[in-house]
C-alpha cells in the first residue's frame, strides 16, 4: 500500500496502467472539482496524479494546449499564430500546501499568495502563463514573460495593456523585443465599473479559470504545477468550445 494514501492502491499512482484518455479524464476532474478523491470541496489532494508530474516535465500539456489554441483559431476564421495579444496579472490566495519561499503579499489587492501573469490573444486564448509570488510586481514579470512570448509568437508585434505596465517597460519592449506595449488606462472622468477596450479580454480569461475550483486558490507546491494546471483548464474550456456545433450560416 503506498504511504499516505487513504484508499490503498491508485490507478492515479500508476498512470502507466491505464489508457492516455483515462489520465486526461483525471485531470480534467482535478481541475474542474478542486480534488482528486472523490467529494465536492476543493481541497489539496494527499497525492497528486503522477501524470500532471510526467506530462508537465515531458512538455506534454503544454504542446497539447497550444495545438489546440491553433485548431480553435482556425475555426474563428483567424490564423493560428496570433498577430497581438493582452498581458495582465491576478492575485489569488494560497493555500497552506503552497511554501513561504513561493508565496508573498500583494499590498495593492491586499492578497497574500502568489500572482498569475499571463498574455492571451483577442480572443482570449492563453499564450504564455508564469506564476510567482504575489509580492513580484506586474512589471518585474512582465519582462521575463514577454520575452518568451517574443520567442514562441514571432509575428506578435503589439500587446495591450493596463496602468500597471507603464514606465520604462514601454521602451524597453520597443528597444529590446521590437514589441509595442500599448497602455490602456482609464480616463478621469470615468466613474464606476467601465469595460476598456483590449484589457477586458484578459480579464474574461481569468474569469474562466476562475470557473474550475482547482484555481480558486493555489495549492501547489510548484509555481511549475500552478502554470500545467492552468493551461488544462483552457484545455478543458477549448475542448468544449471545438466539440460545440457551428452555429448556422457560419463556416
Amino acid at each position: 500500500m503506498p504511504r499516505g494514501h487513504p484508499r490503498g492502491t491508485s490507478d492515479l499512482i500508476h498512470p502507466e496502467k491505464i489508457t492516455g484518455e483515462r489520465c486526461a479524464g483525471k485531470l480534467a476532474r482535478t481541475v474542474r472539482e478542486g480534488a482528486v478523491g472523490k467529494g465536492p470541496g476543493p481541497r489539496a489532494p494527499r497525492r497528486r496524479p503522477t501524470s500532471l508530474r510526467r506530462w508537465r516535465e515531458h512538455g506534454l500539456i503544454t504542446e497539447f494546449h497550444d495545438r489546440l489554441r491553433g485548431k480553435v483559431r482556425e475555426r474563428e476564421g483567424r490564423e493560428a499564430e496570433p498577430a497581438a495579444g493582452i498581458i495582465d496579472a491576478q492575485s489569488v490566495r494560497a493555500a497552506a500546501t503552497v511554501p513561504a519561499s513561493s508565496r508573498g503579499y500583494d499590498g495593492g489587492k491586499k492578497v497574500h499568495g502568489r500572482k498569475r501573469h499571463i498574455v492571451t490573444d483577442t480572443l482570449g486564448l492563453l499564450l504564455v502563463v508564469a506564476v510567482t509570488a504575489a509580492n513580484i510586481g506586474d512589471r518585474d514579470a512582465a519582462t521575463g514573460l514577454l520575452r518568451r512570448l517574443r520567442r514562441l509568437h514571432r509575428d506578435i508585434t503589439l500587446v495591450w495593456a493596463d496602468g500597471g505596465y507603464t514606465g520604462s517597460l514601454v521602451d524597453w519592449c520597443r528597444q529590446k523585443l521590437a514589441l509595442t506595449l500599448e497602455i490602456v488606462k482609464r480616463t478621469d472622468d470615468m466613474e464606476g465599473f467601465v469595460v476598456l477596450p483590449r484589457r477586458w479580454v484578459a480579464e474574461r480569461t481569468f474569469a474562466w479559470l476562475m470557473h474550475s475550483r482547482r484555481l480558486a486558490r493555489d495549492y501547489e507546491t510548484l509555481p511549475a504545477s500552478s502554470e500545467a494546471l492552468i493551461r488544462w483548464s483552457m484545455v478543458t474550456r477549448m475542448s468544449r468550445r471545438l466539440a460545440r456545433p457551428r452555429a448556422a450560416g457560419r463556416r
